[in-house]
């Protein structure tokens, strides 16, 4: 009975994988990190992505600097491309720019960054402040933070788009915090990218922003998957069901991951980290196999159960 129920598993992971598309050239030493399509531009964005709230907002401590900057060496060698911040972050921007600049400034970046201030006329001023910490010439994706002001800085995002200064606009929340304003935004207003909270335990965008987005063509980036490390604690003690094998998680971080870029309307992740082994072990959650509906309902009823 064991083996039949691996055998629809093992079928069903095949399945749920042919809905993500592979990245040319793996990364060193492994497989390809898998991608999904940008809906509005078709650009392939690999599934993991890196935050940088509160692990890089490190001052300008020289050892934890070096430290922010061997986890971004990393995320590159592995195939990663998104990086995210906000001027939020405390000097999570200007530890980006130190590790860029280490780095020689590595062209599959793919720099997502926010908008964070009450006044309309001073977001300009902030982005500019914001593009300077990081030493890069222009950003990919602009995101109004937390919905602060946003009608009046998308106006100004959709302008510095119109002009070539910027190629993506989004806006984001986090939490579950004004999802109803989130879904007017999403369906009145041309964005290319919705920030939520999404991970196995909080899901209530499954109910109506993830179908929007699928619905609109708008890319679905995820924060909190881990509950700000507050999850992986709680599960430190439990056992990964014997199955977790079949997805390829070896590990609940990869487990969890699994679950978020599964989701056929997610389109990257953004896990925060200090630790190269911990990176590593995140961007691993993009290879092998994906788990298929019937699959993550299986996660859930697992993790609702511990």
């Amino acid at each position: 009975m064991e083996a039949s129920r691996r055998t629809v598993l093992r079928a069903g992971l095949a399945a749920a994988g042919a809905a993500v598309l592979p990245r040319s050239g793996a990364a060193q030493g492994g497989a390809a990190p898998a991608a999904k399509p940008i809906p509005s531009s078709g650009e392939a964005m690999p599934v993991i992505g890196l935050g940088s709230w509160i692990t890089f907002n490190v001052g300008e401590d020289p050892v934890l600097r070096e430290e922010c900057a061997a986890v971004m060496a990393a995320f590159f060698e592995t195939g990663g491309r998104m990086i995210d911040s906000s001027p939020m972050y405390g000097s999570s921007q200007d530890t980006i720019g130190y590790g860029l600049e280490k780095l020689g400034h590595p062209d599959a970046l793919f720099s997502a960054e926010k908008v964070w201030t009450s006044s309309g006329p001073g977001g300009p001023r902030q982005i500019e402040e914001t593009r300077r910490r990081w030493g890069v010439e222009r950003f990919e994706l602009l995101q109004v933070h937390n919905l602060v002001a946003w009608e009046r800085h998308l106006e100004t995002l959709f302008a510095m788009k119109e002009e070539k200064r910027l190629r993506y606009v989004g806006i984001t929340t986090s939490e579950g915090r004004r999802h109803a304003e989130i879904e007017r935004i999403m369906a009145s207003q041309p964005i290319d990218f919705v920030q939520v909270t999404y991970n196995v335990l909080d899901r209530e965008v499954e109910d109506r922003i993830l179908p929007l987005a699928q619905e609109r063509g708008i890319a679905v980036i995820v924060n909190r998957p881990f509950r700000q490390g507050a999850l992986i604690e709680d599960l430190e003690d439990q056992p990964l069901p014997d199955w977790a094998a079949d997805l390829g998680a070896a590990s609940w971080p990869q487990f969890l991951l699994k679950f978020i870029i599964s989701h056929p309307a997610v389109t990257c992740v953004i896990p925060a980290t200090t630790r190269v082994d911990h990176l590593r072990e995140n961007m691993a959650a993009a290879t092998g196999p994906m788990p298929d509906q019937p699959i993550r309902a299986r996660m859930v009823e697992y993790m609702e159960q511990i």
